[in-house]
């Protein structure tokens, strides 16, 4: 927007509110009666500004000499704190001391107590181990004198009875090292009781009554002569009966037969009596033992007694716990009995089977020695001994 220029006025001395219209006379005495109210304002603006800053001055010089009384107590009460600080850092000191000397006293105390359990567990270890060796020498000997008795009496209940002894002692004694020996005690006992021992009493009387009845046992030629001496007008009893069958027909049974049917009669029957004494003068034996056939009557007798002290040795055999001796004399006694003696006869069979059950008997009289837990015995005595 374009402006007027102003144009100075033509009289610079004259009063310039002569030369101003009304309106221009009015605002400028406005303009001066505005003027001192802007001051006053600026003025109280400035008093209550300075006021505000005193008060705040005040309130700051206040919190200052609060915060100065705040510090005095504090340093006072860190002063304090630390007196008693220091008085408790000697205390700490002295029980350090006191703690350290303790400590010293503590650990060679400790190093005493570990000496003295190092030398207690080693007399306890040696007591430990000198007691399981008590126990398995005790053990290793009752078995030794058990199996004596056994093949003494010929029983398996001394042997059975220190075999459960020995297990109870080793489970009384829980030691793990003695394990093996259990296991090899409960082997052996199982077959010590399954070991069949024969009864030596009986066994001894059936040997006595089969020496009874040697003398009672016909003997292989001993029959065949009582065969050979049969008589020999001795006809068979079915011969005999059709004989007196055919004499006892009356001659008028059969009339029309007439004499012819009695002289064919008398004929057969002639003729059958000869053959039967023909045949009793020869017979044909088959013999198996040609010695026994050629035994003669002193010979056995002989035969006889010395089948008798046979079986007199197998039974002090048996009684004194030989059983291979007396297994060697029923064998002999075995062998001997069908090559001299009659085999059908029944008294011979019985000599026989007496014989026969005494030699499997025999081999039953032997108690089984546990072996298998005297070695477990040894492998721990030795590793004992070397771990001294």
């Amino acid at each position: 927007m374009s402006e007027s220029p102003i144009t100075p006025p033509a009289n610079p001395t004259a009063s310039p509110q002569a030369d101003l219209s009304p309106e221009a006379l009015s605002a400028v005495h406005d303009t001066d009666a505005a003027g001192p109210g802007w001051i006053r304002i600026a003025v109280l603006v400035l008093s209550v500004a300075a006021g505000g800053a005193g008060w705040m001055a005040w309130q700051t010089s206040k919190h200052v000499q609060s915060l100065e009384q705040e510090l005095v107590r504090r340093q006072q009460d860190s002063q304090s704190q630390a007196t008693e600080a220091r008085v408790l850092a000697r205390e700490a000191q002295e029980m350090s001391r006191e703690a350290a000397a303790r400590t010293t006293l503590l650990e060679t105390r400790l190093t005493e107590v570990s000496l003295q359990r190092s030398q207690v567990e080693d007399l306890i270890k040696t007591l430990s181990l000198s007691r399981d060796e008590n126990l398995v020498f005790d053990i290793e000997a009752g078995l030794r004198v058990a199996s004596q008795q056994s093949a003494l009496t010929g029983s398996a209940e001394p042997l059975i009875a220190a075999l459960q002894s020995a297990d109870d002692r080793l489970a009384r004694a829980r030691q793990p090292r003695l394990d093996n020996i259990r296991r090899a005690l409960a082997k052996d006992l199982d077959r010590v009781r399954a070991t069949r021992v024969v009864d030596i009493n009986t066994l001894t009387i059936r040997l006595d009554e089969a020496a009874r009845l040697v003398d009672e046992v016909p003997l292989l030629n001993q029959s065949e002569l009582a065969l050979a001496t049969v008589p020999a007008t001795r006809m068979p009893s079915g011969a005999k009966d059709k004989g007196a069958a055919t004499s006892g027909q009356p001659p008028a049974s059969a009339p029309e037969t007439g004499w012819r049917h009695a002289i064919l009669d008398w004929s057969k029957g002639a003729a059958q009596t000869v053959w039967t004494e023909t045949r009793s003068l020869v017979r044909i034996t088959r013999i198996q033992q040609p010695e026994a056939m050629l035994l003669a009557p002193d010979q056995a007798f002989f035969l006889r007694e010395n089948i008798k002290l046979r079986l007199l040795n197998a039974r002090l055999a048996l009684m004194s716990r030989q059983s291979a001796q007396a297994a060697a004399d029923l064998r002999l006694i075995e062998r001997s009995l069908p090559r001299y003696f009659d085999p059908q006869s029944r008294k011979t069979q019985l000599l026989q089977s007496m014989v026969t059950d005494a030699l499997a008997q025999s081999q039953q009289t032997s108690v089984p020695r546990p072996d298998d837990t005297l070695a477990a015995l040894a492998t721990v005595a030795a590793a004992a001994g070397g771990g001294r």
